[in-house]
């Protein structure tokens, strides 16, 4: 998947749409989802033009790394979630199905999440 810069977050970057800012230095911005899965549901991403992971991992310099990991464990600590607990999550590629061609990562909290992933059945 190549980078889109007309994709949403490349358009909150620039400006172009407004959003709830939660979170905000050189390497990150961090907001509030305008449809929450969750009773805090915040998108952090960085400012770099990263498509995925792979991307990000591959291409970012160690600041900007590093700001990612800072901010989510900054901003869960803001909303006050980091105890009892949170989930952090990015898909990527269309198996992962990645909608947004711009690395980010859900951070979700407020209540019990539950299972990620439904356990194998017992034969």
């Amino acid at each position: 998947m190549a980078y889109d810069r007309d994709n949403i977050f490349a358009k909150i970057l620039r400006g172009e749409i407004p959003c709830a800012k939660v979170f905000e230095d050189d390497h990150v911005l961090a907001f509030e989802d305008i449809n929450p899965q969750a009773p805090h549901h915040v998108l952090v991403i960085p400012k770099g033009e990263y498509v995925s992971m792979d991307d990000f991992s591959a291409q970012a310099s160690d600041a900007e790394i590093a700001a990612v990991i800072r901010a989510l464990g900054h901003i869960a600590r803001e909303l006050g979630v980091a105890e009892p607990g949170y989930r952090i999550l990015s898909n990527c590629g269309s198996d992962g199905h990645q909608e947004v061609p711009h690395l980010h990562f859900h951070l979700f909290a407020g209540r019990p999440l539950g299972r990620m992933i439904k356990p194998p059945e017992k034969a």
